[in-house]
């Protein structure tokens, strides 16, 4: 049997984006500027850079067999890839709900889209409670659903919130909390 006809051996099950699940039966929160950098992606994705491994990979195709042709072997992979990332974020565009942390009401609390000043024993932090596909917590955004963001949510400042982490229970007070 032809190796055309066999089914790949990386599926979607595979795919560590695929696990980046939301809590069951709740909506997938974005930002303006997160959905703008997913929509971005893409984008850039379609426009540029499917097109130029299409190319590529017909290139590859045209010098002859197939079988041991590097550059069209790892273009069929990367171009798998390519629209496995395609599917993804179609699908995580249709089902995000976009929220505006300027058109938050009340202010004074902590909702989505904050960005919280908090102070515990190893000194002040601040955080911007964002979607999961947008959290980075490097750069001091995180997901919503995560353990600080769920202690933080409602909060207000001046608060004492306590959350659970690996190292144990911490209690955490909220100095400041603002919409940007």
């Amino acid at each position: 049997m032809s190796k055309a006809f066999t089914r790949e051996t990386d599926t979607e099950e595979d795919d560590p984006e695929a696990v980046t699940a939301l809590p069951a039966g709740s909506k997938n929160y974005m930002t303006l500027v997160g959905y703008g950098r997913l929509r971005a992606e893409l984008d850039q994705l379609v426009r540029d850079e499917r097109p130029r491994m299409v190319e590529t990979v017909a290139w590859a195709a045209s010098n002859g067999d197939r079988s041991e042709n590097g550059d069209y072997i790892y273009g069929k992979k990367r171009l798998r890839e390519i629209d496995r990332r395609i599917r993804f974020l179609i699908k995580r565009l249709e089902s995000s709900t976009v929220v505006d942390p300027q058109d938050q009401q009340n202010t004074d609390q902590v909702f989505f889209g904050a960005t919280v000043v908090y102070e515990d024993e190893d000194g002040e932090h601040t955080v911007q409670i964002v979607g999961v596909d947008e959290a980075n917590a490097s750069e001091g955004r995180i997901s919503w659903i995560s353990p600080l963001a769920r202690a933080l949510l409602k909060a207000r400042e001046g608060d004492t919130v306590r959350v659970q982490s690996p190292s144990g229970l911490r209690e955490i007070d909220v100095v400041e909390v603002h919409y940007r």
